[in-house]
């Protein structure tokens, strides 16, 4: 709805007509470098796609950060596969433990090639080239520390996470619940507190 006093204008019919003959034939990304400057030499780096498959790259990922000689990983991504990106990372974080992390996020140029799918009087093909600036993530995890006075440095979560309090984790509590007993929600804090006070 257009805002008063405002005329909103629609799309011409024939542009928009005219766009709907064209199809997306080629996507490419132009190359940047990692913004990690002090990366050594041959480390491995997880370009996660839309398309790819968290287990594939978390296998492959997994191997090579548990081998002695591989100290740090690199995770980027782009466009719709930034979650993906954060998907691996918190996989691989729960799974090794004790992983420095920094993340930087900026904009990454794609660049779109578009043919019409009506061909010219002539023959030749109609082609439009489109720059797509799109948000993209890099997360750099490490064995070794890392400074934490840089932007975006994340410590290590402590191995014992959320369950300290109790002296326990929640398998723990769950795994001797006898088999085929429902397992309880777990309740806000202040919810806790209150229940406690009752009880």
């Amino acid at each position: 709805m257009a805002a008063k006093g405002v005329e909103s204008t629609p799309m011409p019919p024939v542009a928009q007509s005219r766009m709907e003959n064209f199809r997306k034939v080629k996507t490419s990304e132009q190359d940047s470098p990692l913004p990690f400057p002090d990366l050594p030499p041959g480390v491995v780096e997880m370009k996660v796609k839309e398309g790819s498959k968290i287990r594939n790259l978390m296998g492959f990922a997994m191997a090579r950060m548990e081998l002695k000689g591989t100290r740090q990983i690199v995770f980027s991504g782009c466009g719709r596969a930034v979650t993906k990106t954060i998907t691996c990372v918190e996989i691989m974080k729960r799974k090794l433990g004790g992983l420095h992390q920094v993340t930087k996020v900026h904009y990454k140029t794609l660049l779109e090639v578009w043919e019409n799918k009506d061909p010219q009087p002539d023959g030749q093909v109609e082609k439009l080239t489109v720059h797509k600036n799109v948000p993209s993530i890099c997360i750099l995890l490490s064995k070794d520390p890392l400074d934490p006075n840089e932007m975006g440095y994340q410590p290590p979560e402590p191995r014992d996470g959320l369950w300290a309090e109790d002296g326990g984790t929640e398998e723990d509590r769950l795994s001797s619940l006898p088999q085929g007993v429902k397992r309880p929600l777990a309740l806000p804090h202040g919810e806790l507190a209150n229940k406690k006070m009752q009880d």
